[in-house]
């Protein structure tokens, strides 16, 4: 880019294609900054830009999130009669997404007057990389009805949107179709249905697409380890890893990620320290990051090795971040260690004081000890500080739709059947031996009171919702948002012993699958 500008300030009045092909560089080598300077001076000496100029101009002031700029922009677009083109108006939704603002997004769109497969592409990736998945899907089907067909990116955006959700429903919708219809796809296709089933707990399908595809790349291996991992077959994912190995397939940090997780979710501690110190050893020389740190004080610490993941956190030649002294209070948590998990928390207060999760956790080992002036230290603390708790909820997917519940509330409209179900299970597992945990209320009330808390959580209203909606035959699927409790992993162990059907319940950090009694995460996770 030096070479770039220093031949373009030599130029006798530059052409605009010229001044165009200049910023064009500067955002493509992440040179954000001095493509806006660049637009800039070409306003400064009169040089009308044209629509090929403000895409790579509003692109810039995306990759900055530099909002007042890049209102300017859209306000000399309109000026200059671009605001209907199709390529400059798709970049304005873009960059308005990733200011935050989906209302001018979706306004854009909205408003456009010949929308193109490009523009209904970049909206479904905006939704969807904004934590939108409904919408996105919401939108895929809109386009559908439109009669616009879907190309390799609009595919990979919704089947992704899927695996988001844990909707294999619609999941299994679009593979039909794509096989049914002869869409175009790839192996970036490929690699999403195989993250998609993956994602909604059914390695059957994955592995089905996985050994059908033509061509395979590292992605779609990791993505396979990674997801026999989450669902609790670590078996499965270190000897798929072995025979990635026997392929040739050069393992990336993604796919060393993805093995070392497999190791952390069954508690493999030698294997895990031999997979992590023989990374930097291999021919690919692949560096342990962050992530590869946390993942090993995480498997160290559920394994209830909480002095070493502490000597090994202080050892790392990185400074540790919130996500690796998290791990470790999580394991404080588990193992009720009040002292580390205060020392611990204390600095993930002045790293992340924002991070409602780390206060839950400090407030989990207080009230399992039934120290409640400390609950309530860390509860006015959070109060204090502004910092919110994420609202815990469940959903089950039903006919393409997602059925959402909250702990306690009685919003859903079969709610009545559903309240009434759950009373009728909970005598029926109560006379198995089933006993409520009311340690995980972290309130200091009575008993009473206590198992009627525990006993709303929104996984078990999702599951007696399960009982009477869904088919005996086919398994249940209950997505939730944060980690399962205690209480309801028990809950669900009953469940489907009582019930005689298969649950499978999809936290925030894997797959617990239900049969007989039994939950694949072996009661370690």
């Amino acid at each position: 880019m030096n070479y770039a500008r220093h031949l373009f300030d030599e130029m006798h009045k530059p052409r605009t294609f010229l001044w165009n092909t200049l910023i064009r560089g500067y955002v493509k080598n992440n040179l954000s900054t001095h493509a806006i300077t660049l637009y800039q001076h070409m306003h400064q000496m009169g040089i009308r830009p044209d629509k090929f100029s403000f895409p790579f101009v509003i692109k810039a002031c995306a990759q900055l999130i530099s909002v007042w700029v890049g209102a300017e922009i859209h306000a000399l677009i309109v000026k200059f009669g671009l605001a209907f083109d199709t390529i400059v108006r798709t970049e304005l939704m873009v960059m308005y997404a990733k200011f935050g603002d989906l209302g001018s997004t979706d306004y854009l769109f909205e408003t456009m007057r010949d929308r193109d497969l490009v523009s209904w592409n970049a909206l479904i990736a905006v939704y969807l990389q904004n934590g939108h998945a409904g919408k996105a899907v919401n939108l895929f089907r809109r386009m559908d009805c439109a009669g616009l067909k879907p190309d390799p990116v609009t595919l990979v955006s919704v089947l992704s949107s899927c695996a988001y959700l844990g909707s294999l429903e619609i999941g299994m919708q679009i593979d039909n179709r794509i096989v049914e219809q002869g869409l175009e796809r790839n192996v970036f296709v490929d690699n999403a249905l195989v993250d998609m089933y993956a994602k909604c707990g059914s390695m059957e399908m994955a592995y089905q697409v996985f050994e059908k595809m033509p061509q395979r790349n590292v992605i779609s291996w990791s993505t396979m380890i990674g997801g026999y991992a989450i669902n609790g077959e670590s078996e499965k994912a270190l000897a798929m890893f072995s025979e990635m190995q026997n392929e040739g397939v050069q393992p990336n940090h993604v796919t060393l990620l993805c093995v070392l997780s497999a190791c952390c979710h069954a508690g493999l501690v030698s294997q895990g320290w031999n997979y992590f110190n023989s990374m930097s050893k291999s021919d690919s020389k692949i560096q342990p990051r962050i992530e590869h740190y946390a993942c090993m004080a995480d498997l160290l610490g559920r394994s209830g090795y909480l002095n070493e993941a502490y000597d090994f956190i202080k050892s790392m030649p990185i400074e540790p971040d919130s996500g690796v002294w998290g791990a470790l209070l999580g394991a404080c948590t588990i193992h009720q260690n009040i002292e580390l998990g205060q020392q611990v928390a204390d600095m993930l207060f002045s790293l992340a004081p924002e991070a409602a999760s780390y206060h839950v956790l400090l407030s989990n080992i207080y009230a399992a000890a039934g120290r409640w002036d400390n609950v309530e230290k860390v509860r006015q603390r959070m109060i204090d500080n502004g910092v919110k708790k994420v609202a815990a909820y469940s959903s089950v997917e039903l006919n393409g739709e997602i059925h959402v519940f909250h702990g306690g509330d009685r919003l859903h409209p079969q709610s009545e059947s559903i309240y009434n179900v759950l009373e009728e299970l909970m005598k029926k597992l109560k006379s198995m031996g089933y006993v409520p945990r009311t340690s995980v209320v972290l309130h200091d009330v009575e008993m009473e009171e206590k198992e009627t808390v525990v006993g709303t959580h929104s996984e078990k209203l999702a599951i007696a919702f399960g009982l009477i909606s869904l088919s005996p035959e086919s398994p249940m699927r209950v997505m939730k948002n944060l980690r399962i409790c205690g209480d309801c992993h028990t809950f669900s162990k009953f469940v489907s012993k009582a019930v005689r059907r298969e649950i499978i319940i999809r936290d925030k950090n894997r797959f617990h699958h239900f049969k007989a009694g039994v939950c694949s995460c072996k009661d370690f996770w």
